[in-house]
């Protein structure tokens, strides 16, 4: 890949107090541009894999680099690394804590130091991106779920990171929402951020992500979505199923419906088009 690194773990280990490493001489690259999926079961580090990334873990050994510099624990370094690099939590409730919607969104910036009027601007534009700018005098507790989550994501954008890293994002949203907050990503990566989801969904990481990173017993495995995502060694070892879009395709290719290297279908009704595009002649 040629895109710049953004932000990366460079022989980076890790073990909690008392505990075994749960990350060890890990390399690994967050590249511009490139929209990432992080899954693996359970435990398997992913939460210690973004708070290293967001500076909210100080790596045992090894090195974090943001934007070509090495990321230094104090107060001005983690300020830069907060500044590239967003974290939003699974939780919104772990991240809300300010009385309104335009108040919460406004704590980061305001903690940056930033002249009144460029918070304000900020503001508009993150619950605007977000689709929330009618919620802005919104009491936070009075905020539907779904709600509470664009407003954590509308605090993390209004910080300007070149990476937003996410916990799960479409946890607890219904169908619309999820679709809903999908879009409203590609309009944030069409605007230069760069996003990492991490999220338990193949199905999800397939249709959405240009590269996904496995967290096997073995280590991390990343490389194209499409590549990694069909890789059913990797999958077991990571406790992950095959997508169904990779079922889908092997089917239909298996049934001349799709061509070698044709992109399968990513959605249940992109799977529909295809075969109705066939007729009969493509049954059986």
């Amino acid at each position: 890949m040629s895109e710049p690194v953004l932000v990366a773990l460079r022989g980076v280990s890790f073990a909690y107090e008392d505990g075994p490493d749960v990350v060890a001489g890990l390399d690994f690259a967050v590249r511009e541009g490139r929209a990432l999926a992080l899954l693996g079961r359970n435990g398997s580090g992913k939460t210690t894999l973004m708070r290293l990334l967001s500076g909210g873990l100080r790596p045992g050994a090894g090195e974090v680099v943001a934007d070509g510099r090495t990321v230094s624990y104090d107060r001005k370094g983690l300020t830069r690394l907060r500044t590239t690099v967003q974290l939003v939590v699974q939780d919104p409730d772990d991240q809300l804590f300010a009385a309104s919607v335009g108040q919460d969104v406004s704590f980061g910036p305001l903690n940056l130091g930033l002249p009144d009027d460029e918070v304000r601007a900020r503001v508009a534009r993150s619950l605007a991106a977000l689709d929330i700018t009618t919620l802005a005098d919104r009491p936070t507790h009075l905020l539907s779920y779904g709600q509470r989550k664009r407003t954590a994501i509308a605090g993390a954008v209004a910080m300007r990171p070149r990476v937003l890293i996410l916990d799960e994002p479409t946890a607890g949203l219904d169908p619309d929402g999820q679709e809903r907050l999908l879009a409203t990503l590609e309009g944030l990566r069409a605007g230069g951020t760069t996003v990492v989801m991490a999220t338990h969904d193949v199905d999800l990481a397939l249709r959405w992500a240009d590269d996904a990173a496995l967290l096997t017993p073995d280590g991390v495995r990343l490389g194209p979505a499409d590549r990694i995502l069909a890789r059913t060694d990797l999958l077991a070892a990571a406790g992950l199923r095959l997508p169904w879009g990779v079922a889908a395709a092997g089917w239909l290719r298996a049934r001349g419906l799709l061509a070698d290297g044709e992109r399968g279908p990513l959605t249940p009704e992109e799977l529909a088009g295809l075969v109705a595009a066939e007729g009969p002649a493509g049954k059986g």
